[in-house]
């Protein structure tokens, strides 16, 4: 008898606990998404459509598409010693236009080239690239 008259004070006692824990069932089916938010930089251009698009199979297109994008404003913010939102996140135009001259019709293979080629022409800059960035509290 003690067990059980003591299982059920143990019971009721936890009641208002797991009340106040437990998620609220709602029947509202909005969907609530906010955009995306950023450290840094928060007004940054769109990427082209087609990226997010993209079949599973091809995503590596993307992927060297970001690369260049991203090469390309570290070039820039290592020429000029600006880090500023413009020049981190430039435009996707002229990175797009360089991907589609010399990238489009690349083979799986040869992306994958590429991307290392440009991941190694990042890492030679990204020392520069970073203490530029971090003065101007942009990194």
């Amino acid at each position: 008898m003690r067990k059980i008259t003591l299982a059920a004070v143990v019971t009721l006692l936890a009641a208002p606990l797991a009340a106040q824990t437990s998620p609220q069932i709602t029947n509202d089916l909005t969907v609530t998404v906010t955009p995306q938010q950023y450290r840094i930089c928060n007004d940054r251009p769109a990427r082209p459509t087609w990226m997010d698009e993209v079949h599973p199979r091809e995503a590596y297109k993307a992927l060297t598409l970001m690369r260049l994008y991203e090469l390309r404003s570290w070039e820039t913010i290592k020429e000029t010693g600006d880090c500023g939102c413009d020049v981190r996140f430039p435009s996707w135009d002229a990175a797009s236009a360089e991907y589609e001259e010399r990238f489009a019709t690349s083979t799986q293979a040869e992306h994958t080239q590429a991307r290392l080629a440009i991941r190694n022409e990042q890492n030679q800059i990204a020392r520069d690239v970073q203490d530029i960035c971090e003065a101007q509290g942009n990194w």
